[in-house]
């Protein structure tokens, strides 16, 4: 490591020969080049890996992943120890530098963080190489087995690094403030496709063996991997859909708009930075509406609604492209910087692709889901704080709506009072200066007064920044939004009230989104005539369409509304997202706190259930 010296050093330097007297040499600190890990064993200021050589093998029979992580490293002079994070892996050997070595050792294990492994190396080792195999404890991983696909023939895989679950599938310095670009060799049966977040096919090998390559350097938290029965199919030059055979024509379909979104985020933020944007659509056990792993977003089936009306999960993940994946959280505290950013963008795209008015009613549905958190956050206020304090807890409990509908409308605020021109410039300089690179919110916020406040204090005062940032709830200058297609949903809602008559009930190029804010504006007791009554005529309780669906089966269960028990069920043994389940399993407790329903129901849905989703919900549940 290379320290600076001060322009009066190297004066004294040059000019000591003039002198007699003795010169000190002090040299200036130099700061650290990465943020302290919170949620890390890692010491990156020590040791740091910089490029992975990943060669591993999928058994579906035993259910595990094995092979070796070959990391090139850097040391800094002086250090002799470089610290991975592993959580329920078996680590077979060691070598350093090609050579085998016994001086490794696992540290004591810590809550939710696993284990860490340390290994002597000496200052000019270039690589670690671990061989390792994972374990039925591996939480990243999610087996599925061949009745829980569309196709109902083959086995399938995914993983899910975020936030700290990478380590549970290879080790890794699991930290969003280190980044390391990779190659990866897989190995997996003849009949099925692996897929990662880096170069991928479009076809299946019949040899089994996959090549994949990340020239980008990323966090461990967007390493991803995923095998099945898979087909590809372009949707624009640079974009293109993955999905089982049987899925594919409808995720095509639903897509259709993905090049659009590209090329529209291009126009307002720079040049997309990884070559490629595909999405993969999974089995609907995958816990969330989208992961962002660049190249190659994961998404859940739930958002094939057949009428391209849930695409704005697709624009979210593809403005994760710019806003988590090029410009990164240093530490989980960070979270919203990830988030609120890429809600901001990701109606930005859908505004230029579909309107502002289809824009505006996004927001205020994000909107309303940050009032329901902020009710549920009651007893914890820190925690709606844009800036976490995470420190011993695990980073899952930072994922709400705070970091995302509060960072929002911090941003949108902004954008309100200094104008859209102005706010454009100083955000693509944003992702355009700190390209690959991290960010803490103290770092962001000294950008953000000085370049585009202008450096102003009192802008900075008025603008309540800190107060958005350091405290609780939302500051009183919250940028307000409207949607007059909203009012006439509400319209339409109190003439249905003030009838019962659902037939009447103009809903005419209705969205999903109206319908949402349809039945979320119903009231809290709603009568048994008037449910069926809307039953019969909008077949809630059939409908394909998920979002609908899960609002409806709150309100059905709030409301005793017993013709939707068995979809319910449906439901919630298909469906693994958490979005969802929360709410769903959450209406049940409320209905009968003895939760004898609610656990029946879970008892069967479990197994569907990925890692994410258990540890919620079986917190919930007492289980």
């Amino acid at each position: 490591m290379i320290k600076r010296i001060s322009l009066l050093v190297i004066s004294s330097l040059i000019f000591g020969a003039c002198s007699n007297e003795p010169k000190e040499v002090v040299e200036e600190p130099q700061e650290p080049a990465y943020a302290t890990p919170i949620h890390s064993f890692a010491q990156p200021n020590k040791a740091v890996v910089k490029h992975l050589n990943l060669d591993v093998a999928v058994d579906f029979e035993s259910k595990a992943i094995s092979g070796l992580a070959a990391y090139d490293i850097e040391v800094t002079k002086g250090e002799n120890r470089i610290v991975f994070d592993t959580r329920n892996l078996t680590i077979k050997e060691v070598r350093v530098d090609g050579i085998i070595t016994k001086n490794w050792w696992l540290g004591p294990e810590k809550e939710f963080m696993g284990v860490p492994l340390e290994v002597e190396v000496g200052d000019t080792s270039n690589q670690v190489a671990i061989e390792y195999a994972t374990t039925e404890g591996a939480e990243a991983l999610q087996w599925l087995n061949p009745q829980q696909t569309a196709g109902k023939e083959h086995p399938f895989l995914f993983t899910q690094s975020q936030a700290i679950l990478a380590r549970t599938w290879l080790p890794c310095q699991d930290s969003p403030g280190i980044r390391y670009t990779y190659e990866a060799t897989v190995k997996v049966p003849t009949d099925l496709m692996a897929l990662m977040s880096a170069t991928n096919p479009t076809e299946i090998d019949s040899t089994g063996v996959y090549h994949f390559e990340m020239k980008q350097p990323i966090p461990s938290y967007l390493m991803a991997l995923t095998v099945g029965d898979l087909r590809f199919a372009p949707i624009g030059e640079e974009t293109g859909v993955y999905a089982e055979p049987s899925v594919l024509e409808s995720a095509a379909y639903e897509f259709a708009d993905m090049q659009k979104m590209l090329e529209s985020a291009e126009a307002l933020y720079g040049k997309y930075a990884w070559e490629r944007y595909d999405v993969i659509v999974l089995p609907p056990s995958f816990p969330f509406g989208g992961m962002e792993n660049p190249r190659l977003t994961f998404a859940t089936p739930t958002i094939l609604a057949g009428d391209r009306s849930l695409t704005a999960l697709v624009a979210h993940e593809l403005a994760h492209s710019w806003s988590g994946n090029l410009v990164t959280n240093s530490t989980w505290n960070d979270f919203w910087l990830n988030e609120g950013f890429t809600v901001y963008f990701e109606r930005r795209i859908m505004e230029d692709v579909y309107g502002k008015d289809y824009a505006n009613i996004l927001a205020i549905l994000g909107w309303q889901d940050l009032q329901h958190t902020l009710e549920e956050f009651s007893d914890k206020p820190n925690d709606t704080k844009l800036k976490l304090d995470l420190d011993n807890r695990d980073p899952d409990d930072g994922m709400s709506d705070i970091a995302y509908e509060k960072g929002y409308y911090l941003l949108r605020t902004l954008e309100d009072n200094v104008g859209r021109e102005k706010f454009d410039v100083f955000l693509k300089n944003h992702f355009t200066g700190n390209a690959f690179k991290t960010m803490t919110t103290e770092q962001f916020l000294t950008n953000l007064k000085s370049q585009l406040l202008d450096g102003s204090d009192e802008k900075y005062a008025e603008l309540k920044v800190k107060q958005w940032v350091y405290e609780p709830g939302i500051p009183s200058n919250v940028v307000e939004v409207e949607s007059p297609l909203f009012a006439q949903v509400e319209a339409q809602l109190d003439s249905f009230l003030a009838s019962g008559n659902a037939a009447t009930i103009d809903t005419t190029n209705w969205t999903t989104h109206q319908w949402l804010h349809f039945l979320r504006k119903m009231p809290s007791e709603v009568s048994q005539e008037n449910l069926a009554a809307l039953d019969k005529t909008f077949g809630f309780t059939k409908t394909g369409n998920s979002e609908i669906a899960a609002e409806w089966f709150v309100l059905a269960i709030e409301n005793s509304y017993a013709p939707a028990d068995g979809a319910i069920e449906e439901f919630l043994i298909r469906v693994g997202r958490r979005k969802f389940l929360t709410p769903i399993y959450g209406a049940l407790v409320a209905a009968d706190p003895s939760m004898e329903r609610a656990k029946a129901i879970y008892i069967k849905a479990r197994p569907n259930y990925h890692s994410v989703s258990t540890n919620t919900l079986d917190a919930m549940l007492n289980m």
